[in-house]
């Protein structure tokens, strides 16, 4: 008996593999920045000539933040950019901001001028042709009771602390706020917020976003923390940060140790792509985590940069190999000036067929549609359910078998 097991073990880990293999034969042709990191060193160099800086001001994220590139000739010698790109770029930083950390400038290959990293970084003309997005497809203004908060939740809220990121991406969700200068939220703003969240007793969990807030100093996230974390019904903060990929230097050992001080802290980051994985974002993955603060990843599902089946699923390994859980995929927002990046939910729900089962259980976020007008989140789902009966339902497996499994309630047995 024993053998015929074995016999039919191995035949199912055959079909097992099977199931994996056009995966297993494109993965290493999908790029990720661990791959890159002999190019990414080439471009680092070239960069550091150009601005003049040397590796200790590289390491340096105020370095990093205050030599944002936003110069279309400093961005053509490192990108070797085409006269149409530059005029193009110029046209589009009229309307919107655009400026690129040294670091992820870094990470765009100059040889695919049209490569992921590139679109979520340069400007495309495209931007200022769409006319059908909203400028704030949220809500966000109709959602704002006080101060800098965004309520949309019975006991959660959002405190928006700042417009300034480490770079401006190009499918950004509140480009409406970003305008030409950095401003962080005035502090009695911030006070303004914080008595909201203090009069409100329901609220158990605030969500510290931006732009980006660990662009703020030090001192600042330390205030802000101290008085958050004094409210009796908050129960714990969580941090909205692009920092990990844009500027990993940010997460120096001082941060981490203001961090440790308000546990329980959580931060969320924001890769979309593996080539945006690298040893420094590494670094500053595993720095957070040893620092004890869990980190989640929001992808947002963007055309000709992730809406593949494949793509998604080496980004989502590849994050647990940093210490990163994938937590959502979120399907574009249709903000004005990104629709190029647009995909159908068609797509999105492919992705999800091709990780259930396909993969472990950690490497699959959810895959959430944000409602219009601050509606909140609603997730979206593969159809597992496939009818019901009085004493049953009929259920599809992820390999596509029917299956009807028992839905009634257990006798119980009593003993005379």
């Amino acid at each position: 008996m024993k053998g015929r097991g074995r016999e039919i073990s191995l035949k199912r880990a055959d079909v097992l593999k099977s199931k994996i293999q056009d995966y297993l034969d494109v993965r290493d042709s999908i790029p990720d920045g661990f791959q890159r990191q002999e190019m990414i060193e080439v471009q680092k160099a070239k960069i550091l000539k150009i601005l003049g800086g040397t590796e200790e001001d590289w390491n340096n994220w105020h370095w990093q933040l205050a030599n944002r590139i936003s110069d279309v000739e400093v961005l053509s010698r490192v990108l070797n950019l085409t006269p149409e790109e530059k005029a193009e770029i110029k046209a589009v930083g009229v309307e919107y901001r655009w400026a690129i950390s040294p670091y992820y400038l870094s990470l765009i290959d100059p040889a695919d001028n049209r490569g992921p990293i590139y679109l979520l970084a340069v400007p495309q003309r495209v931007e200022v042709l769409d006319t059908l997005g909203d400028l704030d497809p949220m809500g966000e203004e109709f959602t704002n009771p006080a101060g800098s908060i965004t309520r949309r939740y019975p006991d959660r809220l959002i405190i928006n602390v700042t417009n300034e990121c480490a770079m401006y991406c190009r499918f950004c969700q509140r480009r409406r706020n970003i305008g030409q200068t950095d401003r962080h939220r005035p502090k009695d703003v911030l006070e303004e917020s914080i008595q909201y969240i203090r009069d409100n007793q329901e609220i158990r969990d605030v969500l510290i976003t931006g732009g980006d807030p660990l662009t703020l100093s030090d001192k600042m996230i330390d205030w802000l923390l101290s008085e958050l974390t004094s409210i009796p019904h908050v129960e714990y903060v969580r941090i909205g940060t692009r920092t990990l990929v844009t500027m990993p230097q940010r997460i120096t050992p001082e941060l981490c140790d203001i961090l440790k001080k308000y546990h329980p802290i959580y931060i969320n980051t924001h890769f979309n792509h593996p080539a945006e994985i690298t040893e420094e974002a590494k670094v500053a993955a595993e720095r957070l985590s040893s620092a004890g603060v869990p980190l989640g990843n929001q992808t947002v599902l963007l055309n000709g940069v992730n809406n593949d089946k494949f793509i998604m699923r080496k980004l989502n390994h590849l994050l647990l190999t940093i210490r990163v859980r994938p937590y959502y995929i979120f399907h574009p927002k249709h903000v004005r000036g990104t629709e190029h990046f647009v995909c159908s939910i068609d797509e999105g729900i492919e992705i999800m067929e091709y990780l259930r089962g396909y993969t472990s259980g950690m490497a699959i976020p959810a895959y959430i549609i944000n409602a219009p007008g601050g509606k909140g989140k609603t997730p979206i789902l593969p159809t597992y359910l496939i009818s019901r009966g009085k004493d049953y339902v009929t259920i599809r497996t992820w390999e596509g078998e029917i299956i009807k499994y028992p839905n009634h309630i257990q006798v119980q047995y009593v003993d005379q």
